[in-house]
């Protein structure tokens, strides 16, 4: 049976990835994460998660390798993790009423016959408006900074929405659990099985 490695230094995925029960390492890939010029952000999270888990292939040798990656896009902007809390805060201002998506990438290497899969993840948020203070008591007090958008959907980011759409909430917080299930299962390991 295959093993599992997730190329990632995010809790949340690997919270996310704990959910299937499956034994798995994980590593942080540590890659340049900074968007090409012209790049558009379905390429930039294809990318970058591609890259996340070839990054660690070659120190895993026939395992099954997870990387995925994640961007806001606002007005057909990519916006990532914001640099500071006033940056954040500048990110809920402008999402306040608005509809904001969020687009995940995710990779699947399968270092026992060097085979990958890569795949995309919509997911829609509608924020509310919000007013100033809110948004400034949500980011002191949950300090999303290495959240892209400017919130966690697994914390008290819920308080900020009107409304979510999509298949897959998990996808959101930045791992598409049935998409990856679906990946592991035609690479031959069932959560399940």
């Amino acid at each position: 049976m295959p093993r599992l490695v997730l190329a990632s230094s995010s809790r949340f995925r690997r919270q996310l990835l704990d959910r299937l029960a499956l034994p798995c390492a994980w590593e942080s890939p540590d890659i340049d994460e900074t968007p090409r010029s012209g790049e558009t952000p379905r390429a930039l999270v294809h990318r970058l998660s591609l890259a996340k888990a070839e990054r660690l292939a070659a120190d895993w040798p026939d395992h099954l390798i997870i990387g995925s990656d994640q961007v806001a896009v606002f007005d057909g902007e990519a916006l990532g993790k914001p640099a500071d809390e006033a940056a954040a805060r500048a990110q809920l201002a402008r999402f306040s009423g608005h509809r904001v998506s969020f687009l995940t990438g995710l990779a699947l290497i399968d270092t026992r016959n060097a085979s990958h899969r890569v795949c995309h993840e919509r997911y829609d948020v509608v924020f509310r408006q919000l007013s100033e203070t809110e948004i400034a008591r949500y980011v002191e007090r949950e300090r999303p900074l290495d959240s892209a958008g400017s919130f966690r959907m697994e914390g008290l980011g819920i308080t900020l929405f009107e409304r979510l759409e999509g298949d897959d909430p998990n996808t959101l917080i930045g791992l598409p659990l049935i998409r990856l299930c679906q990946l592991l299962r035609e690479a031959g390991l069932d959560p399940l099985g």
